[in-house]
């Protein structure tokens, strides 16, 4: 086996090893709920839109001609 063909298996598995220590250090990290942040971002954009669609007091109601 020639030097460079032992240098790449060795990066291969120094690469695969270091991937899997990273793994194990985030398991038992813990990730914040997006999944509630995302229904909270949707529930706050629909009532601005529903604020923003009513008419405000000042603003006289629409008449056809």
């Amino acid at each position: 086996m020639s030097w460079g063909a032992a240098i790449i298996i060795i990066l291969a598995v120094g690469i695969i090893w270091s991937n899997v220590v990273l793994l194990k250090k985030t398991a038992h990290m813990k990730m914040p709920d997006l999944l509630k942040k995302q229904q909270q971002d949707e529930k706050t954009e629909e009532q601005e839109k529903q604020e923003d669609s009513k008419p405000s007091k000042n603003e006289p109601p629409n008449s056809k001609p």
